[in-house]
């Protein structure tokens, strides 16, 4: 039986692995590391089908490493400590670390993660890491400052686009038959970045059809996958459009779509605390500043999930749905961040002004640092007007308030103090 075509266009190499520019482009920092064959410690973050597991395969041949593999979800304790003694028993002299990768790490248990600490630590090992989840939320703070992490991004279009010419050209059983590409969008669509799904799609549609001329077309596509759902949604990838759809249907204010999105996770077996954090996200994303116990209530509901579990956790997550739903909404803390990075992205590293700098020194004092700023609590209401923003960006404004009761009241006292 022949292999899935994404297992037989895995790249071998750099100059056959799709993506990631940033990261494996010519000049990009990993690249520069693997080329010089000292690799630290690594987490690779990043959604599905997007070359963790191929990059951390490609960086082991590169650098001639010995090469362990643990899946998360079947391996124990034990597991990482008989791999590290293997490590350890094959090393040779000035030979370089083996390379130890553990796919879906988010899902070690703190005492699994406790188990690599030493080996991590004295180099016994290199850890290559794989997680589509934050790392700063699941993987233990000793073990994460011993790892530079790196982020992966979703397959681009040209990257697809690349992706597709190779599958054509290069690929044993593709390159044979007469295939013909009309339409690319819905190839595309479906894939969502994921090259992984991309070549499943492609390989579907193919295997498909019996006339020798096959013609790729986007309704061609679309009835292929309606006919074969599954095929596109290999080991639980919906999970990424479920969670896409529960926070939007939060977004739109329909709690009946909410909780529908919700229970199909919750009986998909998808991890509560997964919820709970886009629960969180959301709360500060969508309802912001027109409720902000929103916020709150979020972060109780993960807080309780916590000292609860399953399955009571699964009403806690209903009641913040619900909750977040049907509140008013304002994105208006998440465009003014983003504002300001821009501005901070664009003017740079603006001094900051004398009158508000620290100055915990004579000398400081002596040059003016902290000289004529005016504390608030002296004046009447708490106020007194002064510049607080570099001199460059006087006058700017990054937070428009949103039209809500709550942000429109806190709008009113800004006007009634600055009076503009």
């Amino acid at each position: 039986m022949n292999a899935p075509l994404a297992e037989r266009l895995r790249p071998q190499n750099l100059d056959e692995y799709i993506g990631q520019t940033h990261l494996v482009g010519k000049g990009a920092v990993l690249r520069r590391m693997i080329d010089s064959g000292r690799i630290p410690s690594i987490i690779f973050w990043g959604p599905p089908g997007v070359g963790k597991t191929t990059l951390a395969n490609i960086i082991a041949n590169t650098v001639n490493a010995p090469f362990y593999k643990l899946s998360a979800i079947n391996s124990g304790v034990k597991d990482v400590r008989d791999v590290i003694d293997k490590a350890k028993n094959n090393r040779f002299f000035e030979s370089a670390a083996p390379i130890l990768f553990i796919d879906e790490i988010h899902r070690f248990s703190k005492s699994q993660q406790d188990s690599l600490l030493n080996a991590v630590e004295t180099g016994t090992v290199t850890l290559i890491g794989a997680t589509t989840e934050n790392p700063s939320f699941e993987v233990i703070r000793p073990l994460l400052s011993r790892c530079q992490v790196y982020v992966l991004k979703n397959m681009e279009k040209k990257d697809l686009e690349s992706l597709l010419h190779r599958a054509l050209t290069e690929d044993i059983i593709l390159k044979n038959k007469q295939i013909e590409i009309k339409e690319t969008d819905a190839l595309f669509r479906f894939s969502g970045g994921d090259a992984r799904k991309f070549l499943n799609i492609l390989d579907l549609a193919v295997a498909a059809e019996t006339n020798s001329n096959i013609v790729i077309t986007d309704k061609m596509i679309t009835e292929r996958l309606q006919e074969n759902p599954a095929a596109y949604d290999k080991d639980g990838e919906m999970h990424y459009d479920i969670i896409s759809a529960f926070i939007k249907s939060i977004r739109g204010s329909d709690p009946d779509a909410a909780l529908y999105w919700l229970a199909r996770m919750v009986a998909g077996g998808e991890d509560p605390k997964f919820i709970a954090r886009r629960l969180v996200i959301s709360a500060a994303e969508d309802i912001g500043l027109a409720n902000p116990n929103a916020l709150l209530l979020a972060n109780a509901c993960f807080d309780t999930l916590q000292k609860i579990g399953w399955p009571e956790g699964r009403i806690v997550l209903a009641q913040t749905t619900i909750y977040l739903a049907t509140s008013p909404k304002s994105n208006s803390a998440y465009v003014a961040i983003d504002k300001a990075i821009t501005e901070v992205e664009r003017t740079g590293n603006l001094p900051v002004p004398l009158h508000l700098r620290n100055a915990p020194t004579s000398l400081m004092k002596e040059l003016d640092y902290g000289k004529e700023y005016k504390y608030a609590h002296n004046y009447e209401n708490n106020f007194v007007k002064q510049e607080y923003l570099p001199k460059e960006l006087e006058n700017n404004r990054f937070w428009e308030s949103g039209n809500n009761p709550s942000e429109e009241k806190m709008s009113e006292l800004m006007k009634k103090l600055w009076k503009n």
